[in-house]
């Protein structure tokens, strides 16, 4: 198939790209580059340096053919969203449109999104999240992604497009940016490999569900043969698939297991908690086995190792496996 990526230069985007090319796909990736990087696109790979709401991207989609979008490219910060919430609105959801209107003109016949189990639940009573839970998202990137996934239903209901919605947990791995404002894995890993001390907002018991990139992208490719099983949703949640491991992790907790596979001694700083991020949130994973095939493989433990040495180059660790 030849598959557009979207976000494909950035964190998970380019790990996508690398299994899409492996399994022997022609894929084409637009990225504008303000997150993403040039260097992690796979030379195999067609490269269009393009904003997904610019109007060139009916060029794109137009000269390429392309059979199936894969949609990673977005404004990902909560707080970048709390505050510039029209800014994260253009980019999510103008762009998705810009996607979906020239998709269907230009003979799209699937989409895969990436959307986001950690926000669109908001804070949720019972846990672990399953995808029919209430929805309730506390920021405007959780809103953005939650209205994105309604417009998916309304086009594979009015126009016939399927799609399948990836609701990820917090991914962490190679190639995530520690120098960025999202992705605590990164954050605290580059800081303390760099003896420099890490900063938890907040009291440090914030769960979440940590799922390592290789899992996730292993998701998006179980996600193309459900592309043609065919059918309709029968509500927005039919075709959406949580993504994580099931596992509750504190941030303390998160801090100890890097800090123990960094040799770091250090005690971290606490800051003031930061509006629009949840307290507890961990998915349900009973519908990507059941009807994709998918579970994850990496354990937190193995996955960070993996991830600090990445970051790290050549810094030893102190306890890695």
């Amino acid at each position: 198939m030849r598959i557009l990526v979207t976000g494909g230069a950035g964190f998970i985007g380019s790990h996508v790209v690398d299994a899409l090319i492996a399994a022997g796909h022609d894929v084409i990736v637009v990225d504008n580059l303000a997150a993403g990087k040039r260097e992690n696109v796979n030379p195999a790979a067609k490269f269009y340096r393009l904003d997904i709401c610019s109007p060139e991207l009916a060029d794109v989609l137009r000269a390429e053919k392309i059979d199936v979008v894969n949609h990673h490219a977005a404004q990902i910060d909560v707080r970048r969203s709390v505050a510039a919430p029209g800014e994260d609105a253009r980019i999510n959801i103008q762009g998705l449109l810009n996607i979906l209107e020239n998709g269907l003109r230009y003979g799209v016949r699937g989409v895969i999104f990436a959307s986001s189990g950690g926000v669109v639940y908001g804070e949720p009573e019972a846990l672990p999240v399953a995808e029919d839970y209430p929805k309730g998202p506390l920021s405007p990137y959780g809103v953005s992604k939650l209205c994105s996934e309604h417009y998916l239903y309304c086009f594979a209901r009015v126009h016939g497009l399927p799609y399948v919605a990836l609701r990820y947990a917090n991914v962490y791995g190679p190639r995530q940016d520690p120098a960025g404002e999202a992705g605590v894995v990164a954050i605290f890993g580059r800081k303390m490999l760099q003896r420099e001390t890490p900063t938890i907002y907040g009291d440090g018991e914030q769960v979440r569900d940590y799922v390592y990139v290789g899992d996730v992208v292993r998701a998006n490719l179980l996600a193309l043969a459900k592309l043609g099983q065919g059918g309709q949703p029968a509500s927005p949640d039919d075709w959406a698939y949580n993504i994580g491991t099931g596992q509750e992790t504190s941030v303390n907790a998160l801090f100890a297991m890097l800090a123990g596979i960094t040799g770091y001694t250090g005690r971290p700083v606490y800051g003031p908690e930061r509006p629009g991020e949840l307290k507890k949130i961990y998915l349900d994973v009973t519908r990507a086995r059941r009807e994709l095939g998918w579970v994850p493989q990496v354990s937190l433990r193995e996955g960070l190792d993996l991830t600090m040495r990445a970051i790290g180059g050549d810094k030893p660790l102190a306890g890695g496996l």
